[in-house]
């Protein structure tokens, strides 16, 4: 008969190393970077002013394209814009229905987008559940103040 290999587990609990501990303690310095990253960055810094000059020239001498590479970075798009329209105060949960209404009418009117109307109800969402909860806390307490007397 052929003897049986080693398994895995025995192995494991006959490393060379603790648990938990590094087999390399004095390794690489967190935040140290690989040298070839280190060259390509440099590479990638020496071309870039020269590629940012040629761009600004194209940009200066009509090219929409370099123009519009240029204002990007610049003035970045903006994710979002400001929106008004009336939205009725929020003081408890039931006001949420109110403001779901007017969401729902200023879609309707075309004073919000579909989007829009998704990102603002998604913020009276929020303060609806941070209602409910202070809400749920007071009672709890006052639920609690009533057992322990």
């Amino acid at each position: 008969m052929s003897a049986e290999p080693e398994t895995t587990d025995l192995k494991q609990t006959g490393g060379r190393f603790e648990p938990g501990q590094s087999g390399n303690p004095s390794g690489r310095p967190r935040g140290t970077r690989h040298k070839a990253l280190l060259a390509l960055n440099a590479i990638g810094a020496e071309g870039a002013e020269a590629v940012l000059r040629k761009v600004v020239e194209d940009a200066q001498a009509g090219d929409m394209r370099a123009a519009e590479i240029l204002l990007r970075r610049v003035w970045p798009e903006r994710k979002g814009r400001l929106v008004e329209f009336d939205l009725p105060p929020i003081a408890g949960a039931t006001d949420a229905v109110k403001a779901a209404a007017a969401i729902v009418e200023a879609v309707a009117s075309g004073d919000l987008t579909p989007d829009e109307a998704q990102a603002v109800a998604g913020v009276v969402e929020i303060q609806r559940r941070a209602i409910e909860t202070a809400e749920l806390a007071e009672r709890i307490a006052a639920l609690e103040a009533r057992a322990g007397q």
